[in-house]
């Protein structure tokens, strides 16, 4: 005899079916459970990650009924066609799906330190790639003129510099200043160290505290804000929370790519 087990849910109680809907790049969903609004930018393994309008990501599990589209109710399932990648790199610019980086060229862009190399790889990592543009660290400005000299920079073989705390009458807009090749630009943002260049906000905190002269910035920043004194572990955490351009302030965005625009120059 054949078994039977009816539903006795009340009809007021079943869930009703809900429509199924890809998870492509750039489809503004809502979490149902945080509001979290955002567009997909990935879809891998089960899980859906979000950006929002302030370029902040969260990753979610594609649980049955678990976003809101247009305000309905719909599940998200990964795409036929596979992973979803974003159609722009984290600077902003259009993504080259495929795209092989280019051979490398002959010139550079110099940076003062590993975090702020760090830092450019991290936004702009994908456009240098395809551009073929190399950046190495520099310890310090302080041989920046020896420094020139010996990479021998030329119409061909152009060099960009970035300079940390370049304002006017710094130590460091001197030495910048003894450096005179039409070939090279040197330019700078107004930040002690490159951390403040991530926007608090970004971080979690509500401003990037003052410290006085003479202490060590970074020390002084995590003695401050109650973090370990460990300057490495501190920037790898601010690190973490750079996810694109809309993380750094503009005073440094508008010199990266000022710089890039110089070295790619025909």
């Amino acid at each position: 005899m054949r078994s039977y087990n009816p539903d006795l849910t009340p009809p007021w109680k079943r869930s009703a079916p809900v429509p199924e809907v890809p998870a492509e790049a750039d489809l503004v969903v809502e979490e149902v459970s945080t509001g979290f609004c955002g567009a997909v930018i990935r879809c891998e393994a089960g899980t859906v990650t979000l950006e929002d309008r302030f370029g902040k990501h969260r990753v979610f599990p594609m649980d049955p009924r678990g976003f809101l589209l247009e305000g309905k109710v719909v599940t998200l399932v990964r795409p036929a066609a596979g992973p979803v990648r974003p159609s722009r790199t984290a600077s902003g610019s259009v993504a080259v799906p495929g795209a092989r980086a280019r051979v490398a060229r002959a010139g550079r862009i110099y940076v003062e330190g590993r975090h702020d190399a760090e830092l450019v790889e991290r936004v702009w990592g994908d456009d240098l790639r395809i551009e073929g543009v190399v950046v190495e660290y520099l310890e310090g400005i302080d041989d920046l003129p020896s420094i020139v000299a010996e990479f021998g920079p030329a119409a061909d073989a152009r060099l960009g510099i970035l300079v940390d705390h370049l304002v006017p009458g710094s130590k460091e807009s001197r030495i910048a200043a003894q450096v005179t090749s039409p070939d090279v630009l040197i330019v700078g943002h107004p930040y002690i160290d490159v951390w403040e260049a991530v926007k608090p906000s970004s971080v979690g905190i509500p401003a990037w505290p003052a410290v006085p002269r003479g202490q060590d910035w970074k020390t002084g920043v995590c003695h401050a804000l109650g973090w370990p004194q460990n300057t490495g572990a501190a920037w790898q955490h601010i690190l973490s929370k750079v996810h694109s351009y809309k993380d750094l302030e503009p005073s440094l965005l508008g010199r990266v790519e000022e710089l890039i625009d110089f070295v790619t120059a025909p």
